[in-house]
């Protein structure tokens, strides 16, 4: 089933196209991821995909389609709670409970019993909101908020907690989990992963996996798209290209499709200078004019293609040191950080040891003090305590996720320049060039920039430090896709040591060559990458899982009833409850058999057959006795299993 079609939709702001001829199609059970560079046009896109923006051209759908919309940049504003606040989306079934709860206040009392016809339709109408309540969610939904909340790491969280009391990532994590909760047939996402630690994305990425709709998504988490999307729509030269599969077969083919399509292109050019040389050779000579000219209306009716490109305007560099560090780094041991205004400390007891050459990953939940970590390390930071020995000749480089050493007022010439003054304007336009800022754009203030184009500037100024160890917080934040593969090429190539924290797992297998493990009770050092890490952590689940498991089976062992007892107990929990089954079954045989002899007595065309009625009745009445038999042994039954629970 199409859930939504757009056909030749195209986008203006102002005189400037920002899309054009834009083909896609949104089944039921889609995963589409649209991805492109930053700039080409996805979250408005998705934007006119949500009805939040208008548009050319034609989008199809139908009328009672759901669509829920996560903007990249959104967060809920509300004054009420953390749990008032979803309570919002079951407003229709808060007050059919209140319904059942008042009419079984009336179902209790005695005097309704009194009128057997309003007393019946009481009992009718219980039933059937009841049904609707049951259909609705009714009975789970408190444990689907609950379930979300905690999935996105509000399981902390005191839930009476008002929503405007929390941080600006905190809101968008509730608008997300909101719109969760909602369960649009359309689920419309941009840049779902912004303020999510690695836990959460799992758990993220399970929810989506078995969500019962459909799902476009626009995100630079390259991990998180390969286990949640199917599809993908490329944005680029204002167009789209659809792919069948993920992120990873989408690079591939996208490769495929560009060569094959420049030796088409290659092919066609060669024919065409073939023809145009067999014309200009042969147009005036009177024996072959006439094979030229038809090899001319030939040229004429080719349809010629346009020499195929791609999007390639990425950032190149590459980091490189003013001298080598010692072998031994850094050392740390029992580190321990505390804010003046915290009783608990935000870390404790962190041990680790970084040689030269070293990728160091760190990872944790949010709030475990990971960025808190890396300014100890820098001497950044007060009230810390334990050991950090500096190794020799160590040279760090800082980059800040915050983007906090920028200055807002300066220019991204200005920027750059201040801090190399040795160099010439040319030289510096050419690195900020190589960093994308090209012509006017090194006259923007920083104020002015987008986060991703701050994160270029950063990284422009962390290049020419020539630092030999390179400290990162978050450095593919804001960046798009194209550019955290340049960044990752530029630092696998880096010749000196790097230690980071990033929630992008795709970054970390490329980049680690271990991974610490930050928690509120220390530290853990695992060697290899973010897969690696995982599967050694799935291994201690199991374990852990065995172990539980072997100590309920002593547990069980040494319980007072020995093994044969605990038989014979289960052997006839076992009859009681096939004989509770069959009664049941028995039970909605007789009931079924009870309705279908109401109804035909209730048939007008026997409603003059005496003989047939009372033949009618007779079995009527012999099956509700028959009935109020079975109800007396499953009551005897259910009396008899419940004493042996």
């Amino acid at each position: 089933m199409i859930l939504m079609q757009l056909n030749q939709v195209r986008k203006y702001f102002g005189a400037d196209l920002i899309l054009s001829d834009i083909k896609l199609e949104v089944h039921n059970q889609d995963r589409i991821a649209i991805v492109g560079r930053n700039g080409a046009g996805k979250s408005t896109l998705l934007k006119i995909m949500a009805g939040e923006l208008s548009y050319e051209g034609e989008i199809y759908q139908p009328k009672d389609l759901t669509i829920g919309y996560l903007e990249q940049h959104s967060g809920l504003n509300s004054t009420a709670t953390i749990w008032d606040e979803m309570l919002t989306l079951f407003e229709d079934t808060i007050a059919l409970e209140k319904d059942l709860r008042a009419m079984e206040v009336k179902m209790a009392d005695p005097d309704e019993m009194k009128d057997e016809e309003a007393y019946q339709q009481l009992l009718q109408d219980y039933d059937r909101k009841q049904n609707l309540f049951q259909s609705s969610g009714g009975f789970q939904y408190e444990a689907e908020i609950e379930s979300v909340l905690h999935g996105l790491d509000f399981g902390h969280f005191d839930f009476s907690t008002p929503v405007n009391e929390l941080s600006g990532g905190q809101k968008t994590r509730l608008a997300l989990a909101k719109l969760l909760l909602a369960k649009p047939q359309l689920l419309i996402l941009d840049e779902p992963t912004n303020h999510l630690d690695i836990r959460t994305l799992s758990w993220l990425e399970a929810y989506l996996r078995g969500y019962d709709g459909a799902i476009v998504i626009v995100s630079h988490d390259r991990y998180f798209l390969d286990r949640t999307i199917s599809t993908v729509y490329e944005v680029t030269f204002q167009r789209t290209k659809k792919y069948h599969g993920n992120y990873s077969y989408y690079l591939t083919q996208r490769a495929k499709d560009y060569e094959l399509e420049l030796k088409q292109y290659e092919k066609q050019q060669a024919e065409v200078k073939q023809l145009e040389d067999f014309i200009q050779r042969n147009i005036a000579r009177d024996s072959t004019s006439n094979r030229a000219k038809a090899r001319r209306k030939q040229l004429e009716k080719m349809e010629l293609m346009d020499r195929p490109t791609l999007e390639n305007k990425s950032t190149k560099f590459s980091f490189s040191i003013q001298r080598k560090s010692g072998n031994d780094v850094l050392k740390v041991e029992n580190l321990m950080a505390q804010y003046e205004d915290m009783d608990e400390p935000v870390f404790q007891k962190v041990n680790f040891h970084v040689n030269r050459g070293d990728r160091l990953a760190i990872v944790g939940p949010n709030g475990v003090g990971k960025s808190t970590l890396l300014k100890a390390i820098l001497k950044k930071l007060a009230q810390v305590h334990g050991t950090i020995q500096v190794g020799t000749n160590v040279q760090f480089g800082y980059y800040d996720q915050e983007q906090a050493s920028l200055h807002p007022k300066k220019t991204v010439l200005q920027e750059l320049w201040d801090d190399y003054p040795q160099k010439n304007e040319k030289d510096v336009r050419t690195i900020l060039g190589n960093f994308l800022f090209s012509g006017d754009d090194v006259l923007k203030t920083v104020g002015m920039l987008s986060g991703g184009e701050k994160a270029r500037l950063l990284l422009s100024k962390l290049m020419l430090q020539q630092a030999n160890v390179l400290v990162m917080d978050e450095p593919t934040n804001h960046l798009d896709l194209d550019s955290k593969e340049v960044l990752e090429a530029a630092l696998a190539d880096f010749p000196g040591t790097i230690l980071f924290v990033s929630h992008d797992r795709y970054f970390i297998n490329r980049i680690a060559t271990q991974v610490m493990e930050l928690t509120k009770e220390g530290s853990r050092v695992f060697l290899g990458d973010y897969d690696y890490y995982v599967e050694k952590i799935e291994e201690e689940a199991e374990l852990e899982e065995l172990a539980r498991s072997e100590n309920e089976r002593e547990s069980e062992q040494s319980d007072k009833h020995d093994f044969q007892a605990e038989k014979e107990f289960k052997r006839e929990y076992r009859k009681v409850q096939r004989k509770l089954e069959a009664i049941e079954e028995e039970i909605s045989k007789t009931e079924t058999t009870i309705e279908q002899l109401e109804e035909t007595m209730s048939d007008p065309e026997i409603a003059g057959d005496y003989s047939r009625l009372q033949s009618i009745q007779d079995d009527l009445q012999h099956h509700q006795h028959l009935l109020e038999k079975h109800m007396e042994e499953w009551e005897q039954l259910q009396l008899q299993m419940d004493g042996m629970q």
